[in-house]
């Protein structure tokens, strides 16, 4: 029997997400989440798809070695254990690759290293990712693990567009350039706008708009990621849930000389009281538009920042691509944000982009168009879907050796 399975790990610092997906027609046979991790209150909650059983485990999970054990033991109560002969392989998703890794890798001592290297450009996000690995190694150590990053897809930046305008001795020396992250998702969402278009990949130019609590822009040229707008690190390009985006780098001198913060003090502004929430207090988009509704100009000012950040990133990735065939909307806020769509778009007819608003309005799972029929370049909604792109390029690599 050829293995088929995969189980996604997505690990946070205090949370565990997960998939297990069989790979013959990508379906899920069980997903779940185990958050607050370290604390008394901790909760698992895993689902089995074929059924829509759930259930739900409250109490203290010290760690991401107990939580993953106790994802294993429910996934056995469905049948679906760790020790199946059918699980093909773990995948993982690891936030910053740097440039040593441009594709999904097969996990060894020298990989871990490498990610260990990279703690210091992605502080937040690849302890947790290291943890999640070296606990399913323990568990499985006989089973391929799989980092899949997702810094890989934007490594095909020209050196214009990654490089900053810095001594290059000093930026080489301390791995200073424009990374990305994201990957999987503006892969994914580019992939699919082309397929929705009746196209490949390699046919079309795409601008992916991936609008959640951490949002950023990719332009994506036949395939191929050529620009992005988060940098060496998730707190640049576009305003966000509670980062800053883009800033004029003196602000943090002025704030550390006149304003007598600490760099530690100047960090915390910047990545978690910033953004909407730093503007308005919410980093909720539905509730940040009740309150528009209602009159509340601080929440309207905050949504004008943020639209006008959108409009800024969609014309200049027009100018680098030269030629667009469409502009895709994707992750919480893109998916699901009618408003910041339509507002997103609005003014520029002259580029050919268009919403048409009845379309717009519509609630719907799948991938659509949004734009009127007759717009040059299409406007389309796209379900990201980043635990099946990390199952696929898993499979694609350990099925090469099955």
């Amino acid at each position: 029997m050829t293995p088929t399975r995969v189980l996604v790990l997505n690990s946070g610092s205090s949370s565990l997400k997960y998939q297990l997906l069989d790979m013959r027609d990508s379906s899920r046979l069980a997903v779940g989440l185990v958050e607050r991790i370290g604390e008394q209150t901790s909760r698992l909650r895993h689902t089995l798809v074929a059924s829509g059983e759930t259930r739900e485990q409250n109490g203290p999970i010290a760690d991401h070695e107990t939580a993953l054990k106790a994802v294993a033991e429910e996934l056995a109560r469905d049948g679906l254990g760790l020790d199946s002969p059918e699980l093909a392989a773990i995948g993982h998703r690891v936030v910053h690759g740097g440039m040593f890794f441009t594709e999904p890798t097969v996990v060894d001592d020298a990989v871990l290293t490498e990610i260990e290297r990279l703690i210091p450009v992605a502080p937040l996000h690849n302890p947790a990712n290291l943890t999640g690995i070296r606990t399913a190694q323990a568990l499985r150590p006989d089973l391929p693990q799989v980092a899949v990053f997702d810094t890989a897809f934007h490594t095909t930046m020209p050196e214009s567009a990654a490089r900053y305008a810095i001594d290059p001795k000093i930026a080489d020396r301390h791995r200073i350039r424009r990374y990305g992250f994201h990957g999987t998702s503006h892969a994914y969402v580019s992939r699919e706008t082309a397929r929705l278009l009746g196209k490949e990949p390699d046919e079309v130019n795409v601008i992916v708009l991936h609008l959640g609590n951490g949002a950023s822009a990719s332009a994506v040229e036949r395939g191929r990621c050529v620009e992005t707008s988060m940098g060496l690190t998730p707190l640049e390009g576009l305003v966000m849930g509670t980062r800053s985006g883009d800033l004029d780098p003196a602000v943090i001198f002025h704030l550390a000389r006149v304003g007598g913060m600490s760099m530690d003090e100047i960090d915390t502004l910047l990545n978690k009281r910033s953004g909407l929430f730093g503007l308005c207090g919410d980093n909720d988009m539905r509730e940040i538009r009740r309150r528009i509704e209602e009159g509340d100009e601080e929440a309207s000012l905050a949504f004008d920042i943020y639209i006008h950040r959108i409009k800024k990133y969609i014309g200049a990735y027009y100018a680098v691509l030269g030629q667009v065939d469409a502009v895709a909307f994707t992750a919480g806020v893109g998916e699901n944000a009618a408003a910041v769509r339509s507002a997103a778009v609005a003014g520029l007819e002259g580029l050919g982009l268009a919403v048409d608003e009845e379309r717009n309005a519509e609630r719907a799972d799948g991938a659509r168009l949004i734009s009127p029929a007759s717009a040059r370049v299409a406007v389309a909604v796209v379900p990201t879907d980043e635990e099946l792109e990390i199952a696929t390029q898993t499979y694609a690599l350990v099925g090469k050796k099955s």
